[in-house]
């Protein structure tokens, strides 16, 4: 097995419990800390702020993941159709332009810097839907990585990681269809291409549990040295 990435999306203030459970769940597999998620555009206390100071002291890696994660209004028939099949109503860089869309990825940025937490280098794009953002423009916006369904474009280092994606937030019976036969594919591929495993705060509560369970048994990375 090649590379193997784990992330908690979607923390926000009304979700820190759940993803301390997953949090845990991960660790009882034997998990190093996930990449953690974060929305900043929400109503933070300082009993939030102080706790994702904790997760990044204690080895998480935090990560921008949108501003709202709400969409304003859809973009067109595409995105009504993303969000039908994958996103629902969450996917909001579909309802903006390029400049929006910066205008957002630097907010969520600066952000991190305002709450004394360390700059994130990666931004994962809710749903990882980056939406009509050229690759010309890509060198305007402050993140160092940018993970989207494809993979994670380095853009340091002009590289992409095209890895396999496992994913459990089934909400309708759509989306449970689609994300059954996205993760048979992409459990075959992950040996030669590396994975990415992302979870979500209710995924331990959804059909696919047993799925997700079985997953992190399976492809929990050797020990550091091991």
């Amino acid at each position: 097995m090649t590379a193997v990435h784990l992330s908690i999306h979607d923390v926000m203030p009304t979700t820190l419990e759940p993803v301390a459970d997953l949090i845990r769940m991960s660790q009882a597999h034997g998990w190093p800390p996930p990449t953690l998620l974060v929305v900043p555009g929400l109503e933070w206390d300082q009993a939030g702020i102080e706790q994702l100071h904790a997760w990044q002291a204690a080895g998480h890696e935090l990560a921008g993941h949108g501003w709202r994660h709400r969409i304003s209004g859809y973009g067109g028939l595409y995105h009504r159709l993303h969000g039908l099949c994958i996103s629902r109503d969450v996917a909001e860089h579909l309802s903006l332009d390029a400049d929006g869309i910066l205008d957002l990825m630097r907010r969520c940025h600066r952000w991190f810097g305002q709450q004394g937490l360390d700059a994130p280098t990666l931004y994962v794009p809710p749903a990882w839907a980056l939406g009509r953002l050229p690759r010309s423009r890509l060198g305007e916006q402050p993140f160092r990585r940018i993970e989207t369904l494809c993979g994670i474009n380095d853009l340091e280092r002009g590289q992409v990681a095209f890895r396999a994606l496992l994913g459990y937030e089934a909400g309708n019976p759509l989306q449970h269809a689609a994300l059954v036969i996205n993760n048979a594919i992409n459990r075959k591929r992950a040996p030669r291409a590396g994975l990415r495993i992302g979870l979500h705060p209710q995924d331990a509560q959804l059909p696919l549990a047993g799925a997700l369970h079985q997953d992190l048994a399976r492809f929990t990375p050797p020990p550091a040295g091991g």
